[in-house]
């Protein structure tokens, strides 16, 4: 749930906090105090489209603030993917979220105390908050969104069948598309596989190994210098172990010089130990050294200044540079882009046997597709028939008892710009979601004609239809956090008592935000909130506070009948409160 909402510098809003609980939280205020805000701040810090023109000219930015806690397996993946994007969770569990907007129009967003992309917000947003509105109901009168819909209800084994269809749709049609691209660029490709073929030619002819080029240069600089390289090497051996090539007999050596030196501290390390203890340390290091003369007289044996092998060097890496300069970089390179143009070669193949081999998975795989669209559709149908059900009931809930809703699962019309397939015998244009439409119909009463939505709703029947389709996602789960902008308008009397009481029985399960004009929902809240407008100073702020027992009877009054003060109006409004406690109680 969000726990708490900041905003500062919005439109009227200056700054204001809204400390927010689980369960029903409504918020109501005059027209034009400021409502609107919250909802726009709300959608901001959830990774909204910023626009610059609500950002106050003082302070000349606009930040919303708020603390997120998570339960259950939306936690853990929220949490999960905060991490991974170097975000961290309070100690509490909950999450701190933030959203500036300049008004240049620049926008931050800070997830779990990082900088982040806006499009973290947008992706946390996702799994914990729904937002409801006017434009919502919108969206759902188009098609795919109704599609969309059905598909999220009809449950885990739908989405798993669905996955299963896109990823055929996909490999069908990149075959498909292949195809087609091999027979109508034919020329083209066959050009281009012999440029592959004569560099691929010269590569294997030269035949490059993995990091050829340094071991050669590496090699060639020792026979360079083969006799200065022998020389200090025999020096130092010299030096280390002795030998009369370089110096006289009576200059000691390395060894000849520790041994010495070992021997005399043992000689006193029954007096003193510690001279018994470095002797030891001496010994150790004579081992080295004699070590390091046998790696010498090693390096010596193997060290030639061969001009035929100084040729061959140069010839091979001269060889491997003529590559370099027209294919990469290094050796490495070299041959990375032999790997990548053999499989291109594979790519561009036009023999007959490969684009027979081509048509054979292309049908394949459509007969597969065809398949998978069928168990969709089938799957769709079965779910329209429990969709529509339990809207239906909801809607009679909701003082709409002779309305019916029906979903109608249709075969897409062929001939549009998808491809076509045949489907259950029926020749239909299919998509990666398949090959269906989907439409949902009002029965406004009995003997009325089944309409789309967009054309057999009304302003408040759509907003209530709205309603109960979002009743009956919650009982399969869905985000834990629900937020309602005035999706009550147009509506008043009983079914104004409904909405409230629908809404009440979503906030035992959901954390719901609901914006509203109607008194009826805001009765059945179990936290209240008031945008309240300032007019009193040289510019007009607005501000929220939370209402309590004789305040909120108050604000119902004005929102019965425009006289907060009436004694009538209160009267009225404790009566609904108490309806409405009771109404929660059950």
């Amino acid at each position: 749930m969000l726990e708490e909402l900041r905003i500062t510098g919005l439109g009227v809003i200056e700054d204001t906090t809204l400390p927010l609980t689980g369960g029903m939280n409504v918020i109501t205020g005059e027209t034009g105090a400021g409502k609107t805000m919250v909802v726009t701040g709300l959608g901001l810090l959830f990774g909204g489209r910023a626009d610059a023109g609500r950002v106050r000219a003082q302070p000349g930015r606009a930040v919303v603030e708020g603390r997120l806690r998570l339960h259950g397996r939306v936690a853990d993946a929220v949490h999960a993917r905060i991490t991974e994007a170097g975000g961290e969770p309070d100690e509490d569990g909950t999450v701190l979220l933030s959203r500036t907007v300049t008004v240049e129009g620049r926008s931050r967003a800070h997830v779990g105390g990082r900088s982040m992309p806006v499009s973290m917000l947008g992706e946390v947003g996702e799994q914990a908050v729904a937002v409801h509105g006017q434009s919502d109901q919108l969206r759902l009168l188009r098609p795919a969104e109704q599609r969309a819909a059905l598909d999220r209800f009809a449950g885990p084994a739908h989405e798993k069948l669905l996955d299963a269809l896109r990823e055929a749709y996909t490999g069908w049609r990149r075959v498909v598309d292949d195809l087609a691209d091999r027979r109508r660029n034919a020329r083209e490709r066959n050009q281009e596989a012999d440029l592959l073929r004569l560099g691929l030619d010269e590569i294997t002819r030269v035949d490059p190994q993995p990091g050829e080029d340094d071991e050669l240069k590496t090699e060639a600089q020792r026979l360079e210098h083969a006799e200065g390289l022998r020389t200090a090497a025999q020096i130092a051996q010299q030096c280390v172990a002795g030998g009369a090539e370089v110096t006289d007999d009576e200059t000691p050596d390395a060894a000849a010089l520790l041994g010495t030196a070992r021997r005399t501290l043992e000689a006193q390390s029954g007096t003193d130990p510690a001279l018994g203890e470095l002797a030891a340390r001496l010994e150790e290091a004579a081992t080295l050294v004699t070590d390091v003369s046998a790696e010498l007289s090693t390096y010596l044996a193997t060290l030639d200044a061969d001009p035929a092998r100084l040729q061959h060097v140069y010839e091979r890496r001269a060889a491997l540079r003529a590559l370099t300069r027209k294919y990469a970089d290094d050796v490495d390179g070299v041959i990375a882009w032999a790997d990548r143009a053999r499989t291109r070669l594979s790519d561009l193949d036009m023999s007959d046997d490969v684009l027979d081999e081509l048509e054979r998975e292309g049908q394949r795989l459509a007969v597969e597709v065809a398949d998978l669209a069928g168990r969709v559709s089938a799957s769709r149908q079965e779910a329209a028939i429990r969709f529509a059900d339990q809207v239906t009931v909801e809607l009679a809930g909701l003082a709409m008892p002779h309305a019916r809703i029906e979903v109608a699962v249709l075969p897409r019309p062929a001939g549009r710009a998808e491809p076509t397939l045949a489907v259950n015998g029926v020749e239909v244009g299919v998509t990666p979601d398949g090959g269906d439409e989907v439409e949902l119909r009002l029965l406004a009463h009995p003997g009325a004609p089944s309409l789309p939505l967009q054309r057999g709703a009304s302003g408040g029947e759509l907003s209530r239809v709205m309603l109960a389709i979002e009743v009956v996602f919650a009982g399969s789960g869905g985000p834990p956090t629900l937020v309602f902008d005035e999706v009550d308008a147009g509506v008043g009397g009983q079914a104004a008592v409904e909405i409230g009481r629908r809404l009440a029985r979503l906030a035992r399960s959901h954390q719901v935000l609901v914006v509203t004009h109607l008194p009826q929902v805001a009765a059945f809240a179990d936290r209240h909130l008031v945008v309240a407008k300032d007019t009193g100073g040289a510019v007009t702020t607005s501000g929220v506070r939370v209402v309590e027992d004789t305040e909120r009877a108050r604000e119902l009054a004005r929102m019965l009948a425009g006289l907060p003060d009436s004694d009538l109006g209160i009267a009225h409004a404790e009566e609904l409160l108490a309806v409405a406690a009771k109404e929660r109680r059950l």
